[in-house]
């Protein structure tokens, strides 16, 4: 399931890309969303996992359908705790190939040096879904580099609100290496969800070099543009945290903070910790924060000292 792993050296191997390669008469950067609207990519390509979802084999997960702008796309979530009550709710976004996903392994145990499961959240009764995107596994459309899959997050969490056990005031976005990056571009075109929690993104997405089979070099500047989290920084509209082991990919996470000045969005570097080891510990505290975040707004807080001890508990 998790394929983020073997692309790690790759992508802290590259150095960040200046904004000074787009021309000064770039559109603002404080409206992604207008931007989107207005663009058409011209970058579609063919997913290598074709293979359906299959099944959680203990019940941790149902598979469910959403409706997005390319079809019916599948998702796993966790059921109904049939308590009666609103539940706060996370979509989860996966590294690597983050159009798919094996929802046979979403449940298994994983090491916690290394648990890109993020199940800290549905352990603490928090809802969790874990959405397909376009063209990921059998589902329609096809891959679009983090472009269209976009809006295909934004219908998942349309639909996530539906459902009778979730609190709607209450669905928050996260993600690993490249779903870090994707939900940090979301954040970047909606204010959707309570806040975003983005792990280990790049500061553009030319830095994941051949583990993206496009041709960058053959890209049109605006389709460079749409693909550059770091230039719509200024576009974040509610809150925003980008959080990275020190020994991960910290350059881009530096990048990223030496670019922003929106009071939005919080940095984290964490000491100690790599691009992985981050996660378990990084996302048991982001979960007992959202248990607490029952406000008219979120209260949600986060700071390098609480993380670092947290990565210390055994």
């Amino acid at each position: 399931m998790f394929l983020v792993k073997k692309f790690c050296v790759l992508v802290l191997l590259l150095a960040s890309i200046s904004p000074s390669v787009f021309a000064d008469n770039a559109p603002n950067p404080a409206s992604f969303a207008s931007f989107r609207k207005q663009f058409k990519t011209q970058v579609a390509y063919d997913g290598n996992d074709r293979s359906p979802v299959g099944n959680s084999p203990d019940n941790v997960f149902k598979s469910v359908q959403y409706q997005s702008a390319v079809g019916q796309l599948a998702a796993m979530l966790t059921p109904d705790p049939k308590d009666g009550k609103k539940h706060p709710a996370i979509i989860w976004i996966t590294g690597g190939d983050c159009n798919s996903i094996d929802g046979t392994t979403l449940s298994q145990a994983s090491p916690r040096t290394n648990d890109q499961s993020a199940a800290a959240y549905r352990k603490a009764g928090i809802v969790m879904m874990f959405p397909t995107l376009r063209g990921g596994n059998d589902n329609p459309g096809k891959h679009e580099a983090h472009f269209g899959e976009i809006d295909d997050v934004l219908a998942a969490a349309d639909y996530l609100a539906q459902q009778p056990w979730v609190d709607p005031s209450r669905i928050y976005l996260g993600g690993h290496s490249t779903g870090g990056t994707l939900v940090l571009m979301v954040a970047e075109a909606s204010k959707r969800f309570r806040a975003v929690f983005s792990f280990g993104p790049v500061a553009e997405l030319r830095q994941y070099g051949k583990m993206m089979p496009v041709n960058y070099d053959k890209m049109s500047s605006a389709d460079l543009l749409a693909r550059a989290p770091y230039y719509w920084l200024p576009s974040v509209a509610s809150p925003l945290f980008v959080i990275e082991g020190v020994d991960g990919n910290i350059q881009s996470l530096e990048s990223l903070r030496s670019k922003s000045r929106n009071p939005y969005i919080k940095f984290l570097s964490i000491k100690g910790a790599s691009h992985f080891t981050i996660l378990a510990p990084g996302n048991d505290l982001i979960a007992r924060k959202i248990l607490l975040d029952d406000g008219a707004a979120s209260n949600i807080s986060l700071t390098e000292g609480e993380m670092i001890n947290e990565l210390s508990k055994k």
